[in-house]
């Protein structure tokens, strides 16, 4: 990094400056010490800001680096960034953003002629990509452990019918229809609901059944950046703290698809997300390592309070059994958590696969084995 940068970043607010002590009138000021805040501060941007990245992309970068905790011992944390630099760096992102850009489509159809309506369908057909679910970890470890055909995708509803839901943000929900929404709702997977039970849900509804539902807040919470610009800044913050905890449970789900030695804690966690039926959304908005505009839109997402309340579930259960990575009589603890995973994973990819998982104390070789793929 260069002075001229240093002083940039300073200009405009990333960077705070070192304590100046001043040495008399027309003897200018110097700095005494160095400031750890200021040098770590200006690492993390140096790491994140390369040419041709716009700063606001790299301060996403660095707020969701500084919340990640470090995983070796001793070393120094990484420092906030400015909160009010983020804040505007999620609005910039989230402007640009699909998402968003379909809203104010959306809207401006509501109050134009019929035929902004069909555009309206048209360009969120053009806008929604499908959504293909991953298979359920449960099924991609049966069909490994067997050694059949991994399943590489779930059914389910085709993303696209997601164009019933910017329909409704804009033309209203009575505009689309209840059989439409719930086909979009169903994209999701939400509480393992299928388009089938949405639709009796928003039916019953509609006839005064059920509990009435405010399909403003479906309108309101759509404006991802109206969302941002709202929240404070220790929301925010909690925010990012729920993704990272929320990827993480969602990282063991997904990896006890590909071998991860199970333990009774893992399965508590998993039997958890699967009693509130949310792997399928998590799988849908979570990125293991998101780009900033990613992190941006999911950030967003994750404001709302039903998210910090699963995140506290399953912070939760995890409290109740920390030991998820501690095998039930194998006195090696991680260590031998670690080689046993290992050993599996070199089975694997050497087209061969123990059968028998509950043979902890296995060398390598021993054991039934039965080809893969």
């Amino acid at each position: 990094m260069t002075a001229s940068q240093l002083e940039s970043w300073r200009r405009t607010g990333l960077l705070p400056r070192h304590r100046r002590r001043g040495l008399g009138r027309g003897r200018g000021s110097v700095v005494d010490a160095v400031d750890p805040l200021v040098v770590e501060s200006a690492a993390a941007l140096a790491r994140h800001l390369r040419q041709g990245r716009d700063r606001r992309l790299a301060v996403l970068k660095w707020f969701a680096e500084a919340g990640t905790p470090p995983t070796t011992p001793g070393t120094v944390p990484v420092p906030e960034p400015p909160v009010a630099a983020v804040r505007e760096a999620l609005v910039w992102v989230l402007q640009r953003s699909a998402s968003q850009r379909l809203v104010e489509f959306a809207r401006s159809a509501a109050r134009a002629s019929e035929e902004s309506q069909d555009a309206l369908y048209a360009a969120a057909g053009q806008l929604m990509r499908p959504y293909r679910g991953r298979a359920n970890p449960a099924l991609v470890r049966a069909a490994l452990e067997a050694g059949g055909d991994v399943p590489a995708e779930v059914g389910g509803p085709d993303g696209r019918s997601m164009v019933h839901m910017a329909a409704a943000i804009g033309l209203g929900a009575q505009e689309v229809g209840a059989d439409a929404l719930a086909e979009a709702f169903a994209v999701f997977g939400m509480f393992g609901l299928t388009a089938e039970d949405w639709a009796q849900m928003l039916s019953a509804a509609k006839r005064g059944e059920g509990p009435e539902l405010d399909w403003g807040l479906l309108q309101q919470n759509a404006d991802l950046v109206t969302r941002v610009q709202r929240a404070s800044d220790e929301e925010l913050v909690r925010a990012r703290e729920v993704l990272v905890g929320l990827r993480g449970f969602y990282g063991l789900y997904v990896l006890h698809g590909l071998l991860l030695p199970d333990t009774p804690a893992q399965a508590a966690l998993r039997q958890r997300i699967d009693d509130l039926g949310m792997f399928p959304f998590l799988d849908h908005v979570i990125a293991i390592n998101p780009s900033p505009r990613q992190l941006a839109e999911t950030l967003a997402i994750f404001l709302e309070p039903f998210f910090d309340n699963l995140y506290d579930a399953l912070m939760e259960q995890f409290a109740t059994d920390p030991d998820i990575f501690h095998i039930p009589g194998d006195e090696t603890g991680v260590v031998g958590f670690g080689r046993r995973w290992m050993r599996a994973m070199e089975e694997l990819a050497n087209g061969r696969r123990v059968v028998n998982d509950g043979a902890d104390h296995q060398d390598p070789g021993e054991g039934a084995l039965v080809q893969v793929g």
